[in-house]
């Protein structure tokens, strides 16, 4: 029989933008919590400076920050090994996907909390829509801005309870107007930019349609399918395939499909593609290395060996189309593939 401690849970209050009320709804769930007995500390929170949110954390249990020196600055940290001597029962985690300062036990806060679930901790966090991995050349093509935090979605898929928190578009910027999110000058360059209406409009129906879906592959399961599907990622050294891994990692998520990443060697650039192939399997995509003079072939054989429905490939650049006479791959997959779909993504980058 094992010692180890039930898995804690995790719950994640979602979010489009800054100031929905991500931070006060969680220290306003654990303020019930207390109430109700629980053991409840609260491990990291960012208020932004807004009075309303500190309010919130009156009489609750706060663990000290740790103190990080970096290049010569002092810097605080979620301290996690003292969340852990401490061992609430449940503890509330601001920011999930932050990047912890350099010098720090482990690269990024989501692992600190996966650590804490680890051990037994429940967690209560908070995150907003555009730091999923498989969106993000969405949130670029929407914000015009690359989103460099970013959580795989498989943790965002372990939680227990994916909850949004709300707010219309016109509200927020209302709130953000009358300088409830940000100071004068913060909150004007905001409108100028990412606080555009049409953008958050945009940004709040993709946090709905993940909160529908994390509802549906939770309580009922995936969707089940008369037959089994299977995704094929074709990984190649070119810099559009990383956005191809995601794409094809998102359609396997919502078909709760098999998904391969797959490279064929000999490779003009072999570092770079090894780096796209770590790259798929920090997603927890299985991946596969195949050796073949004829990558068409190879390519289409390990479909139909592994029961692939979906092949996904990166559209070829328009220079390489008709080189030396010689026909593109995309084409020759197409044509060898008869009997599965095939879907060709382009490479929109540059848009």
């Amino acid at each position: 029989m094992s010692d180890r401690p039930p898995q804690g849970r995790l719950r994640i209050l979602l979010g489009y933008a800054a100031g929905v009320g991500k931070t006060y709804k969680m220290l306003e769930e654990a303020q019930q919590l207390k109430r109700e007995g629980r053991d409840v500390v609260v491990g990291y929170f960012e208020p932004h400076g807004r009075k309303d949110t500190i309010e919130k954390i009156d009489g609750l249990e706060v663990i000290p920050r740790r103190r990080i020196e970096y290049r010569g600055r002092q810097f605080e940290e979620m301290d996690t090994n003292a969340i852990l001597a401490r061992h609430p029962e449940i503890c509330a985690v601001d920011e999930f996907p932050h990047t912890n300062i350099p010098g720090s036990e482990r690269p990024k806060r989501w692992e600190d909390v996966m650590l804490l679930l680890d051990a037994g901790i429940g967690v209560i966090t908070t995150m907003n829509i555009q730091h999923l991995e498989s969106l993000n050349d969405q949130m670029r093509e929407i914000t015009g801005v690359q989103v460099r935090e970013t959580i795989p979605d498989w943790v965002v898929n372990q939680a227990e309870e994916v909850v949004l928190i709300d707010l219309p578009p016109r509200a927020l910027l209302n709130r953000l107007q009358r300088g409830v999110i940000y100071g004068t000058d913060k909150a004007q360059r905001a409108l100028d930019n990412f606080f555009k209406e049409p953008t958050l409009a945009a940004l709040r129906e993709m946090a709905l349609r993940q909160t529908a879906h994390e509802v549906e592959v939770h309580q009922d399961g995936p969707p089940e399918a008369e037959s089994p599907e299977g995704i094929l990622i074709h990984v190649t050294e070119s810099p559009a395939a990383v956005a191809l891994i995601r794409r094809g990692k998102r359609v396997a998520d919502y078909l709760g499909a098999e998904c391969f990443a797959v490279a064929v060697t000999p490779s003009p650039d072999p570092a770079q593609l090894e780096r796209h192939m770590e790259f798929a399997r920090k997603l927890h995509i299985e991946t596969r290395v195949l050796e073949s003079d004829n990558p068409a072939e190879a390519l289409v054989d390990f479909a139909r060996r592994n029961g692939v429905t979906q092949i996904f490939l990166s559209k070829p650049p328009k220079r390489g189309l008709r080189l030396f006479g010689k026909r593109p791959l995309v084409m020759d997959i197409v044509r060898l593939a008869q009997d599965r779909q095939v879907t060709v993504v382009a490479d929109r980058r540059k848009a």
